[in-house]
């Protein structure tokens, strides 16, 4: 995938992501694209390292889920992170 396609993976995956976790988040669309690309990145090894494959094409559903899946760890730690920052 090129770099577009990472871009509205990400943009995608990460609304996603904080549609199935609601909830106050700080950072608006710009940290939405970055938690899902790196979601989508950190999705990949995951499925590398269980399932013995990563990411495929575009249109794969594995993708999808695997970015999804992904984002939705990676918004899990930057509550964390972020939320400890504002309460101190």
């Amino acid at each position: 995938m090129g770099i577009i396609g990472w871009i509205v993976v990400g943009l995608v995956v990460g609304a996603l992501a904080k549609l199935i976790m609601p909830g106050k988040d700080p950072g608006g669309i710009i940290v939405t694209i970055l938690i899902g690309i790196v979601g989508a990145i950190l999705g990949g090894f995951i499925g590398k390292a269980i399932f013995g494959g990563g990411l495929g094409g575009f249109f794969d559903l594995r993708t999808w889920l695997l970015g999804l899946v992904g984002s939705l760890i990676l918004l899990g730690i930057w509550r964390l992170i972020a939320g400890r920052r504002a309460r101190a």
